[in-house]
Formats: structure tokens, sequence, C-alpha cells
């Protein structure tokens, strides 16, 4: 029996099931976690009590996905929210895993059979001259009649991946979309860690500012006393200087901390995807930010789970390693079947009758047997390019639990800074109440009192920088920790199978 169109179109699809083998090249397997503690000493059970607040660390503890509510601060949760729906890199990350994602279709069509269909009319006319070439002396005075010829088929081809280089590029490709997964998360993760040490930062400038406009006008005061003395002859005119130079120094400590402040908010808005002249937000003190107090540490094999970096690290060490296997299967022979089936026909009403069927069949082998060296140099390119990927892979590995044992570290110092500054701030805030009751009762100047007010506001800011590291760095640990997206239900995206 004569093979129809159905079956010529399935035949090669048939002839290559049989010939599809594994893959060559390395089969991928995601490096195991380091079994290492995460602190070279071993971790307290808490913090010291600083400002009456210790944070204690529950070692296994999961990660909320929203854990910068844990600083219960509606503001921040709202400048968090809006950043999500304006910020342009969050954006282009969100498209540029849709586009991998597409990719990853594309790729995976080359698996299955090409298959197109055309449809031709062509209009001819011969020349009898060419008839008489053969011996027809007569078609040689006459031309020939114009005909239509109509033309329909349809081809299939199929590239039967033996030795699984295809494969091996679909798995390239499908690594490729899962680092951008993985980058889109780690995009989220730095800019709500972002957003929380800028919130801190401008509170903690708001704070400093207020305190230096404190001692500027202290220092003001007192040189006008001084000034007023050795009018009087009651002081030598050098003190008079060195108090001048004094309220110059403190006076130019506070533009500076303006600048800041300023570069600071122009910072929420870029966050926020704002323009810095349309951004209009409540100013951050630090009274409005609560410190955390229950802090979770990840077991070391949760880490390199639940770092996105990590992950995009091992999606680059996957790729690399699919690129091997296309390399491999470049060295090795190709096969290619098409099959086409169509009619041809003067007339339009006869096109699709037996008599106009036509039909090929074609397999094809192809082997490289010299490229100038090219394909075992690019073999050992991605060799090399996998070693790389593997190295960089260690390194990022090392580099988060860097991330992590230093923020775990900060926290306990922080504490013993933020009770040192306390204990100082408290003995300044008493110094200057015995100064004033002193003076009160006439044994101590008022250039005394303006002294401890200086002294007493210098204590202020230095227990502010302490209370604003301890806030910035527990953002920092819940950022060093993953910052619980897996948890999340603002991000819906889903690539390659993963779900967060």
């Amino acid at each position: 029996m004569k093979p129809t169109g159905f079956h010529l179109l399935t035949l090669p699809l048939v002839l290559a099931l049989p010939l599809v083998g594994c893959a060559v090249g390395p089969d991928y397997h995601h490096p195991a976690a380091p079994d290492v503690p995460l602190t070279p000493a071993p971790l307290p059970a808490a913090t010291a009590a600083a400002g009456g607040t210790a944070q204690h660390f529950t070692i296994g503890a999961d990660i909320a996905g929203d854990w910068w509510r844990l600083f219960q601060s509606p503001q921040l949760d709202l400048l968090i929210a809006g950043a999500f729906k304006n910020n342009p890199n969050l954006t282009a990350a969100q498209e540029t895993l849709l586009e991998a994602e597409e990719n990853v279709r594309a790729a995976q069509g080359s698996l299955l059979p090409a298959l197109s269909g055309s449809f031709g009319v062509q209009r001819d006319k011969g020349s009898g001259a060419g008839l008489a070439a053969f011996g027809n002396g007569s078609a040689g005075k006459t031309s020939l009649p114009a005909y239509t010829l109509y033309n329909a088929s349809l081809s299939v081809s199929y590239s039967v991946d033996v030795f699984g280089g295809e494969r091996r590029q679909i798995e390239n490709i499908v690594a490729q979309a899962d680092y951008e997964r993985w980058q889109l998360e780690a995009s989220y993760l730095t800019l709500t860690a972002n957003i929380v040490t800028a919130a801190v930062n401008e509170a903690s400038l708001n704070a400093q500012i207020e305190a230096t406009q404190k001692l500027v006008a202290d220092e003001g005061q007192l040189l006008s006393i001084l000034q007023t003395q050795a009018s009087l002859g009651g002081v030598a005119q050098a003190q008079v200087l060195q108090q001048q130079a004094t309220l110059a120094q403190q006076e130019a400590t506070l533009p500076p901390l303006e600048s800041q402040l300023a570069q600071a908010q122009n910072q929420l808005a870029a966050y926020a995807g704002q323009f810095p002249g349309n951004f209009h937000l409540q100013t951050f003190t630090l009274q409005d930010l609560k410190l955390p107090t229950d802090i979770p540490v990840s077991l070391p094999s949760a880490i390199v789970a639940q770092r996105p970096d990590i992950a995009a690290a091992a999606a680059q060490l996957h790729e690399a390693s699919a690129n091997v296997g296309v390399a491999d299967a470049n060295l090795l022979p190709q096969i290619k079947l098409t099959a086409g089936v169509g009619h041809e026909s003067l007339t339009t009403g006869t096109l699709f009758t037996p008599q106009t069927l036509l039909w090929n069949l074609v397999a094809g082998i192809t082997q490289p047997i010299f490229e100038g060296g090219q394909l075992l140099a690019q073999r050992k390119a991605a060799i090399a390019a996998l070693r790389v990927a593997g190295a960089q892979y260690q390194s990022t590995v090392i580099s988060a639990f860097q991330n992590v044992a230093d923020a775990l570290s900060a926290l306990q110092y922080d504490a013993d800074t933020l009770s040192a500054a306390q204990a100082a701030r408290e003995a300044a805030a008493k110094s200057l109440a015995v100064t004033q009751t002193q003076y009160r009762l006439g044994g101590q100047p008022f250039s005394a009192v303006l002294t401890a007010e200086v002294t007493y506001q210098n204590a202020l800011i230095a227990e502010v920088k302490a209370r604003a590291a301890r806030l910035a760095d527990t953002a920092a640990l819940y950022q060093a920790l993953g910052g619980g997206w897996w948890h999340r239900q603002d991000v819906t995206v889903q690539c390659c199978g993963i779900v967060p």
C-alpha cells in the first residue's frame, strides 16, 4: 500500500523515536550545603538588654515574607507597597523573567517536528526552440501555449536528538530563566532592605540634626556670655577666640547632616519609583521604628536554599553544565529527517486527485570531520566556563555566610555600644541636672550649664547613632537570611516550575 499524506508526515517522528537516547555531557546536581557553624564563637541566646530591650536569637525559626512589618511602622509599610508597584527596576526584572520564560517555550519547540504548508500558483510559457533542440523541427517555428501550474503541499522536518544536544540546549535556556527568576527575587529583597535602611538613616539624621541645632544654640549662648565677660575684663580674649572656633566647628557639622538628609529623602523617592520633586512623605523618626526583639537565625542548609543570590549562582552553574553537553553533542553526528507530500496540477479541479500526488522522504546524517579545531576548542572553553561558574558559586556561598556572620556579630556589638552610649547620655543628663540646680542656687555660672548641655547633646547624638545602627543591622540580618520571599503573597510570578 502506498503511504498516505498523514503517514508520510508522521513517519520521520516514528522512525526517530527509537534513536533518541541519553543526553551527552554532565548531569547537573545541586551542590550540597556546607556543614559549618554560622559564627566562629557559639551564638548567645540574646544580645545585651540595651535601652531596656534585648534581641533574642531563635535558631531554625522561619522568616516572615513581610519581615519589614516587624518594625511596626505603617508609614514604612506604605512606602514599600508603593515601591513594589512603581519601582522601574522591579518592572524591568519582571519583564526580563517573562522574556526568559518565552525563550524556554520557544526552545522546547525544537523537540517537536516542524510542519509547514504551502500553496502556489505559477504561470509559465515555454519556448518552442527548446523542443527543436531535441529534434522536433516544427516546434521551433511556433511558440508553445502558456499554462498555469497549481501546487499545494505539506512538509515536515525533524532533527533527531540522538545525543541530547537539543535537550542540553533547552536545559541551558531553562537555567537562564531560573537565573532571571532568582534575580527578580533578589531585586525584591534588595529593594525592601534598602528602603528600611534608608528610612532608619533618615530618622537618625533627623535626630542628629535636632541635637546639633541645640548644640549650635548652646555654643552660641556660651560665646555671648564669654564675650560679655571679656568686655568686663572677667576672662581673657583667648577664651572668646577658642569658643568662636568651637562654635564654628559645630556649625560646620550641620550642613553635611542636612545634605545627607536631603539625599536620603531623594533616595527614598527613587526607591518608590517617584521623582524627588513629586515625593511627599511624612518624615521618619526613630520613635516611628520599633526594634524587632525575636530574631530568627536560619540553619546553614536553609541559608543556601533561601538566598536568591546563591540560587542565581546555582542557576549559572547549571547553565554552564548544560553548555558542556551542547559542546559534546556538536562533536557527534547530527540526524535530520524530512518528508513532504503535495499535489501539482494544471487545474484546480484536479489538484487533489490521486494522479497529482507528489511525496518525498529524506534522511540525512552529518558528521563533523574538520572544523579547524573550533568544536574541540569550544568544548574546552565550555569546561573552563563550568569551572568558573563552580568557583563563583562557592564565592557566593562564602560571601552569604559572611553576611550572616557580620550581621549577627553587629547586633551583639550594637547592643553593647548602645548600652555604653545610653549610660553616657544618662550620666550627662544627671550632670546637666546637677549643674542646673547649682546654677539656680548661685553655685555655678550659666556658662557651666551650657557646657553641661553641650556634653549632654553630644552624648545624645552618640546614642542616636547607636540606636540607628541597631535598627539598620537588624534589617541587614533579615536580608542576609533571604528575607522570607517564600512566604510572600505579593509576587505570583512562576518560572520553570518553581513557584515562590
